[in-house]
């Protein structure tokens, strides 16, 4: 019976034996005393089997069936037989189960340090109460901080980045080794100073991926020279947009007065289904966005279901749910789909719309917007003036022979349509984006460039590098000019990004683990519990 129990409690540790089990309420006591015949001295590793004396140890230990568990350990001091020893007795121990000094089991310390690390204080404490372990968040984070680092083998390739310690205020550096996006360290600055020291310490390093940073530069050309530097494309193609962006800007004026988008002839499959099956009447069909878009859909899986394909492989090719093909497949009619949608919310401009219609009628169109906006808000509207803009340009009727001409796209909006791929725009995008090239032929330069930067940095051919940055320069456009002629102080890491395969992507994915733990322990923990955390927990 008792080595059963010693097979159940105490399954890998030897040495051991229960001599008796106690239940006291919602505690457990194993009795337990140790086998071996002597032991080793700790400080001269001379074996003894001479027996000084015996007492109690009572380690906490593993909860046993929900029930807290404490140790009655017996064990024996043992005097050392080495006279040239300066230790008379020492006490045994037990290899995986106790230590000098120690409270607790080592199974027990264990499992709080991995607790630890996955919920860190407050939430792991919650935990190890709830699994029957007595202790306390700050238990838990001393059992974290004694861990030792993780080996950490020769890097060959290693990746720098910054994090926020404190967002806008405070950052640190983060390294990883580039091939098996194992978090090497985190630094607690992320300037020169700090990342050379700890590149000199390793001089096998050969690969660099880092961002735009000066300080990164300066640091990996003074700590290891030899080695490659890698400018990463995910920040090379956002210096890009903001580059973009100020030409944009620049060219403000060119987005006032474009002439209207022209729409091109609809795809065969886009087509009305009721004009195929002479179903519905079109000036009942619902309008809008959504039923624009019900209606491109709606006719795209009806296509794909006469081609053949099942649900799951349309689905899969659409990259939609499921139950969005079932529904779209289901319907009969694609006006089925937006069938008792709202068509118009209530909005704050209702009571006072009759006014406003009233006194567009008195004055014969010739009011201003910014009239009708002051008069009723002395009445008591509390909205913006561009609700009652919208409003006016949508519903209220226009002089003859006047109409209000669009508003321009923004700076951004503009921007977008200049650095997103062609294939995500939709077609409404396609036709703007063609009209504000078509009248501003600086713009029309700019996508240029930008279509080529992107062709470099999507096939790897960055040898076309110098003839690219001779072309953005000539141009003379103010941003994209400007980051054209930056990239000769960082020409050979940049030119090395858009040629090999080397990359910051696992870097950015360590950033965001990092962002996780710290919002587990709500920015209140040290730097070195956030260390000792993301080294081991990864």
């Amino acid at each position: 019976m008792l080595s059963r129990l010693h097979e159940l409690l105490f399954p890998s540790v030897s040495g051991v034996a229960v001599v008796a089990v106690h239940t006291d309420g919602e505690a457990i006591r194993i009795d337990a005393r140790c086998t071996p015949a002597g032991a080793a001295c700790p400080e001269c590793g001379q074996w003894s089997a001479r027996i000084h004396s015996s007492y109690l140890r009572f380690p906490a230990d593993l909860p046993t069936a929900g029930r807290r568990a404490r140790l009655a350990l017996r064990v024996r001091r043992f005097l050392c037989t080495a006279t040239a020893c300066g230790r008379r007795t020492f006490v045994e121990q037990v290899p995986g189960l106790t230590r000098r000094h120690g409270r607790v089991t080592e199974r027990l310390r264990r499992t709080m340090g991995a607790i630890g690390l996955a919920l860190a204080g407050r939430a792991g404490a919650r935990l190890a109460h709830v699994m029957g372990i007595a202790t306390s968040r700050t238990t838990l984070l001393r059992r974290v901080m004694d861990l030792p680092d993780p080996a950490v083998s020769e890097p060959r390739a290693v990746g720098v980045d910054d994090f926020a310690l404190r967002r806008g205020h405070v950052y640190g550096t983060v390294v990883i080794d580039a091939e098996t996006h194992q978090v090497l360290d985190l630094l607690p600055e992320r300037d020169a100073a700090t990342l050379a020291p700890w590149l000199r310490a390793y001089p096998g390093i050969k690969v660099i991926c880092r961002d735009r940073s000066g300080a990164y530069a300066d640091a990996a050309a003074t700590a290891v020279p030899q080695a490659l530097q890698v400018a990463d494309r995910f920040h090379l193609w956002q210096n890009l947009a903001v580059a973009v962006e100020k030409t944009v800007a620049a060219h403000r004026s060119c987005l006032r007065g474009l002439p209207p988008a022209s729409p091109e002839p609809e795809p065969e499959w886009e087509t009305p289904v009721e004009a195929a099956l002479g179903q519905g009447d079109e000036a009942d069909d619902p309008t809008g966005k959504f039923a624009e878009r019900a209606r491109t859909h709606h006719a795209l899986v009806h296509d794909l279901l006469a081609q053949g394909m099942g649900l799951r492989h349309i689905a899969r090719h659409l990259g939609w749910g499921r139950h969005t093909v079932q529904r779209y497949a289901r319907a009969a009619r694609w006006q089925d789909m937006v069938k008792g949608r709202k068509r118009q919310l209530r909005s704050k401009l209702d009571p006072f719309k009759p006014y406003l219609a009233q006194r567009w009628a008195e004055t014969d169109g010739r009011i201003t917007v910014l009239d009708l906006h002051r008069e009723i808000t002395a009445r008591g509207f509390r909205g913006h003036y561009s609700t009652v803009r919208d409003w006016a340009r949508r519903d209220l009727p226009q002089r003859k022979g006047i109409t209000p001409p669009p508003p321009p796209p923004s700076v951004r909006k503009v921007t977008g349509w200049l650095t997103r791929h062609p294939a995500t725009l939709t077609e409404e995008e396609k036709l703007h984006r063609k009209a504000v090239l078509d009248h501003c032929p600086e713009l029309e330069t700019a996508a240029c460039l930008v279509g080529s930067f992107a062709e470099m940095l999507t096939t790897l051919s960055g040898t076309r590098l110098p003839d690219w940055i001779n072309d953005a320069t000539d141009a003379d456009l103010p941003g994209i000019s400007s980051f054209a002629v930056g990239l000769h102080s960082d020409f050979d890491a940049v030119t090395a990004g858009l040629t090999t395969d080397w990359n910051s992507g696992p870097v950015e994915g360590a950033v965001n683990r990092i962002k996780m733990l710290k919002r587990q322990m709500f920015g209140r923990a040290s730097f070195g519990l956030l260390r000792k955390r993301v080294l081991l927990a990864t």
